[in-house]
């Protein structure tokens, strides 16, 4: 950042000069238009949990495949390495998960910790599930359990005043590495 007490910096087509450096993030433009949302709470409805499974690992940032879930990197990280685990049924309840669903869901979350510990040195974690809109679930149709890695520190001006992330990795990078950490199957 520029120096508080130095004079405005001439920032050619970026409005009235000021002290003030920008960081763009253009990528969030993206998620708060709603793009990618479905337009339905159908599986046929644009969802792209069930659409994802139909790319190849790289192009849809999946980090692994089980047999009823999969580890997905969130397009719309709160920290690099925020993983989702996501049955490849469309359910949109943790009630109506079956008992190998439910089983394989918390091995991949278990198995996403230790992938993030072993490639980021991932100091702690949030996991959990926002079921339904009004709990926060940004995709409510379909069932996805976040995975966010924490460190000490990592809320800092950026998030907390900035209302910005700042992400120092591009996603197929982070992607990249953390299938090379993923445990096997014990």
């Amino acid at each position: 950042m520029a120096d508080v007490d130095s004079e405005p910096i001439e920032q050619a087509g970026a409005g009235v000069p000021d002290n003030f450096q920008r960081l763009w993030t253009p990528h969030r433009m993206a998620y708060i238009k709603g793009e990618n949302k479905p337009t339905g709470s159908g599986a046929d409805d644009g969802c792209p949990f069930c659409e994802i499974p139909k790319l190849s690992d790289e192009d849809g940032l999946i980090v692994a495949r089980g047999s009823a879930v999969f580890a997905v990197l969130n397009l719309y990280p709160y920290n690099s390495g925020h993983l989702m685990v996501c049955p490849y049924r469309h359910v949109s309840d943790y009630a109506d998960l079956d008992g190998p669903e439910t089983a394989e869901l918390a091995e991949f979350t278990k198995r996403a910790t230790q992938a993030l510990r072993k490639a980021s040195g991932a100091q702690g974690f949030n996991v959990g599930m926002n079921l339904g809109g009004v709990a926060g679930a940004g995709i409510a149709a379909h069932l996805h359990q976040h995975v966010v890695p924490r460190w000490g520190g990592d809320t800092n001006f950026m998030p907390v005043v900035g209302h910005t992330r700042v992400l120092p990795q591009l996603l197929r990078d982070t992607r990249d590495l953390l299938a090379g950490a993923w445990p096997a199957a014990s």
